[in-house]
Parts: structure tokens; sequence; C-alpha cells
């Protein structure tokens, strides 16, 4: 991940978003070492915030699902081609919006597209998050 693009933003002191800043980089984390979201909290020194948990195990817990939403709305892109910091970002909030019903969607955009914007593979991945995402809440959300 690109960590020098850290700068403080509108984002910084809202608990929600760095936990899912924190889901991100756990689910990029377990994808690199090949490990499940749940087998790599377990080796955590300090557990994280209980919503970056919670969004890395609805990960695991419907990783067929946000895949196949993943692949069938990315068009052009297979999950493999895709950035690695990408499919993190897409796969948590697929993740919220399938078990955060309380979580507008909106919101669930926004917050994804910045972190992509932030810490994306190209300086496209923020549009590309946001045209998979605003399909996939479609289908889910209406």
């Amino acid at each position: 991940m690109a960590a020098n693009r850290r700068t403080r933003n509108r984002y910084d002191d809202d608990p929600r978003s760095e936990a899912r800043e924190r889901a991100m980089a756990l689910r990029y984390e377990a994808e690199t070492k090949g490990v499940s979201g749940r087998a790599l909290l377990t080796t955590l020194p300090v557990e994280p915030d209980e919503f970056a948990v919670d969004l890395v195990e609805a990960v695991d817990d419907h990783a067929e699902r946000i895949d196949e939403l993943i692949t069938r709305f990315a068009h052009g892109w297979t999950l493999v081609r895709m950035p690695a910091v990408d499919r993190a970002v897409l796969r948590i909030a697929i993740a919220e919006l399938l078990v955060r019903s309380d979580t507008p969607v909106a919101v669930v955009l926004d917050e994804a597209v910045e972190l992509a914007k932030r810490f994306g593979g190209t300086d496209e991945s923020g549009r590309f998050v946001n045209g998979v995402l605003a399909s996939v809440a479609h289908e889910l959300r209406g």
C-alpha cells in the first residue's frame, strides 16, 4: 500500500472510518500472507476495533458472493488482475453492504472511494471502485 499518500482528511476523526481503513489493511495483509481474515486476527497483539473485526469476518463469511459480485461488475477486470488494495477495498465495502443495513449506501460508497483514492493501486482506483460499488449497491439494496 502506498503509505506515503497518507494525509489528514475529514475521515481521520471518525472511528468508523478508521475501522474501515484498518479492516482494509487487514484484508490486504491476509491476502498477501495467503490466510483468512480470521486467522490473521488471531495473530495480532492487539485486537482491532470491533467494527473492523466485523468487516474482516464478514468478508470471510461471504467471500464467494463478494467475489462473484466483483467479477460480475468489474467490467474488463479479473480479480487477479486488479490491484490488491482495490480488491481489499471492494471486499470490505461489499461486506458492509451485505451485513450492515444500518449503514447508508452513500456512506459505504463515499468511504470506499476515499480509501481507494488514498491507497489504491492506480490513479483511477477511486473511479473504478465507485463504478463497481454503485452497481453492486444497486443490486443489493435497490
